[in-house]
């Protein structure tokens, strides 16, 4: 079994490349390079947060209620 590894010996690799050590000046990358490359990925919708599609969204503002037709 091996032995754990000390934070200061550490050496995360690059976030997009995943070849090279993270530089603190681009954490989490290792370098301008790789931070615009994922910025553009970003930019061009290449990534996205799961949700609702916005055309099944209420259009009802948050805490307003909508009107239901009431029988006499």
């Amino acid at each position: 079994m091996s032995k754990p590894v000390s934070p200061e010996l550490r050496q995360p690799k690059c976030a997009r490349c995943r070849k090279h050590p993270v530089l603190a000046d681009y954490r989490p990358f290792c370098s301008k390079r790789c931070a615009d490359a994922d910025l553009g990925s970003w930019l061009n919708g290449a990534y996205a947060i799961a949700g609702r599609p916005a055309e099944d969204a209420d259009d009802a503002p948050d805490g307003a209620k909508p009107q239901q037709d009431e029988e006499d």
